[in-house]
């Protein structure tokens, strides 16, 4: 019984993926086609088409798993200790140390092997 479901629902979820298709291509074409009404207007049509779209495809069997995966990943943001600002201004000016550090070794190191390939070749810099 339960591949039965699996089954009809697979048919359907190709549904509401050709619905989702649809409504997302209407927003696109009536923006287009009623370019002479308000901005406000389209905008307002273009986020409602949207939702719509997202709301069908959140039906979906895909659609469930994107939003557990959403639910999921805000809990484990929550989880993180985020640094302070004080810390992330000294993280930011050591990483910027350490690259002008290495930009000017690798600088120097550049301009060493430039004259040693012109001192083994006989070219002139």
């Amino acid at each position: 019984m339960s591949e039965n479901v699996d089954n009809q629902s697979s048919r359907l979820d190709g549904l509401k993926w050709g619905l989702v298709a649809i409504l997302i291509a209407a927003a696109i074409v009536g923006n287009n086609i009623y370019s002479d009404v308000s901005i406000v207007v389209r905008v307002i049509g273009v986020i409602v088409a949207l939702l719509i779209a997202f709301a069908v495809a959140f039906q979906t069997g895909k659609g469930k798993q994107a939003f557990s995966f959403f639910r999921e990943s805000r809990m484990e943001v929550r989880k993180v200790v985020w640094p302070t600002r004080q810390e992330a201004t000294q993280t930011t000016l050591i990483v910027l140390a350490a690259t002008a550090v290495m930009a000017l070794v690798l600088w120097g190191l550049d301009g060493i092997l430039v004259r040693i390939v012109a001192f083994i070749t006989g070219i002139g810099i």
